[in-house]
């Protein structure tokens, strides 16, 4: 009996050694679980282990403002109701962490913010909602740039986040603690928003795949806003598959965020689909020129990015040089946070109720519990008085339409199937610098949707070992997601750039 006893031990400890939690995916964590070569508790607690190691300590990433303390108990109650053969949900124990303005109802939803450090909404976002009733196991809260308000991921209570690719350079933002928490293998997959560019910024500096979808594709309801027409929720993830997987559980219709009903009838029935390693056979690819730099500290992006272009044609693609006319005019005071925030802003304390700490942008301020580097933003935001009938502001939304109609033209002008340029123009900056030189407004200013993907990497440095890692940018029209998935995924699979970072080795097992 006891050797009996000891052989099922050890044969279970062999089976464990087969799978790794780093780097792991969504089907190859449910492929581990169906051949029982691990459980839901013991991958949570293997993501815990990683934090604890690597978060405030070793690398000191700093990414995660807070954990689920019923990670644990969760994940125990998922594994009785997949042994009872009473579980089958797509996202079934993948453990998700959430950019920390996604409303949760049973941790706080801080924003980054020391005012907003014991704020316990009522409900769940409208997301979140989805991905817990799909099986995801939320397992922690990451930090941000402030309010996202901003691209380095600096906030009054979550401190500094960190690239664990170069400890000494910012994780790009506003999500960049999801960022550098998903590329340090604390979860398997992880939201962020995107006003400016801050789903697609942390992925394109940390070798990860970022999506921002078209408007109108998921919920923002139950996210703090900044602005009611540039916001948008992603996935930000590790694999192209991982972001249409979660995807299909994040799209769709929400009464509460009335811009998702054009969504209805163009959500397919998977994204997965598309996920189609021939797909740059045939495919027509902008590149565009505006998009590049012309001085040294561009070169290393322009270099990666080139050798990226290289890879699409040989894997069959058909790569055309184009420039959109008079685009530095067309994106030039096109932005429109600076009139929504405040009226986004109030709305969403006061949908918080009684539990709001404070009851508007106002009061928020005169607190003075936020990061010095919003300051001037904020009392900028604050002295506007009826932003939604401000001339300016539509104004800027008539421009917003010009420049949706220029992209689409040059689309129709030479047959293409999506528009490729880097994320960002150089390197992600290093800590203390404004980050610079970033390239998405052409899809925060259209409202096309819009996948960053790794492309390459710099060469190493005595502070990035690997290199610094370097994103492409695919942009197509609306509801052009399964087009981006299908050419994002065949250059993934060719070129297989993904590696993890050094700073957050695997764990002794």
């Amino acid at each position: 009996m006891l050797v009996a006893l000891a052989l099922l031990v050890a044969g279970r400890l062999a089976a464990q050694q087969d799978f790794a939690p780093e780097e792991a995916t969504i089907s190859a964590t449910h492929a581990a679980f169906a051949a029982g070569k691990t459980t839901c508790v013991e991958l949570v607690r293997a993501y815990l282990n990683r934090i604890e190691a690597y978060d405030h300590r070793g690398a000191a990433l700093n990414a995660i403002i807070t954990i689920n303390p019923k990670a644990l108990e969760t994940a125990a109650e998922m594994d009785r109701l997949a042994a009872a053969d009473k579980l089958r949900s797509p996202l079934h124990c993948i453990p998700v962490i959430l950019k920390d303005n996604y409303d949760t109802a049973d941790m706080p939803t801080t924003g980054g913010s020391l005012t907003l450090a014991e704020s316990v909404p009522l409900r769940d976002a409208f997301v979140v909602k989805k991905l817990r009733e799909a099986g995801a196991l939320i397992l922690a809260k990451a930090n941000l740039m402030e309010l996202a308000r901003g691209g380095t991921t600096v906030s009054s209570l979550g401190g500094q986040t960190r690239n664990p690719y170069d400890l000494s350079r910012t994780p790009g933002g506003s999500s960049g603690g999801t960022g550098a928490a998903i590329a340090a293998s604390f979860a398997i997959a992880g939201t962020g928003s995107d006003t400016g560019q801050s789903v697609r910024s942390p992925a394109s500096a940390q070798s990860l795949v970022g999506l921002r979808p078209t408007r109108g594709l998921i919920s923002r309801s139950g996210i703090i806003p900044l602005s009611t027409t540039q916001d948008e929720a992603g996935p930000i993830t590790r694999t192209v598959e991982d972001t249409a997987r979660m995807l299909d559980i994040m799209a769709g219709y929400d009464a509460d965020d009335p811009i998702t009903a054009f969504s209805v009838q163009k959500i397919p029935k998977t994204y997965t689909a598309f996920l189609d390693r021939d797909g740059l056979k045939g495919a027509r690819i902008g590149v565009l020129m505006d998009f590049f730099g012309s001085e040294t500290v561009h070169q290393q992006v322009n270099a990666v990015t080139e050798t990226a272009i290289r890879a699409m044609t040989e894997a069959g693609a058909t790569m055309i040089r184009i420039k959109i006319p008079n685009l530095e005019d067309l994106t030039r005071d096109i932005q429109v946070p600076h009139y929504e925030s405040k009226i986004a802003f109030n709305n969403y304390l006061a949908r918080l109720g009684a539990r709001a700490p404070v009851k508007s942008l106002g009061e928020f301020i005169a607190r003075g519990e936020f990061h010095r580097l919003l300051r001037q933003e904020l009392e900028a935001d604050q002295q506007v008085v009826d932003g939604l009938n401000d001339s300016e502001y539509k104004n800027r939304l008539l421009r917003r339409n010009i420049l949706r109609q220029a992209v689409m033209t040059v689309m129709a002008e030479n047959k293409l199937d999506a528009i490729l340029y880097p994320h960002q123009r150089r390197l992600v900056v290093p800590i203390g610098e404004d980050q610079v030189d970033r390239n998405g407004v052409l899809s925060n200013g259209t409202g096309f949707p819009a996948i960053a993907f790794p492309g390459g990497f710099s060469a190493p440095t005595n502070s990035a070992p690997a290199g610094v890692p370097v994103g492409i940018e695919l942009l197509g029209p609306d509801w052009s997601e399964p087009v981006l998935i299908k050419l994002a995924y065949a250059f993934e699979q060719a070129a297989k750039i993904r590696r993890p970072p050094p700073s957050t080795p695997p764990l002794p097992r």
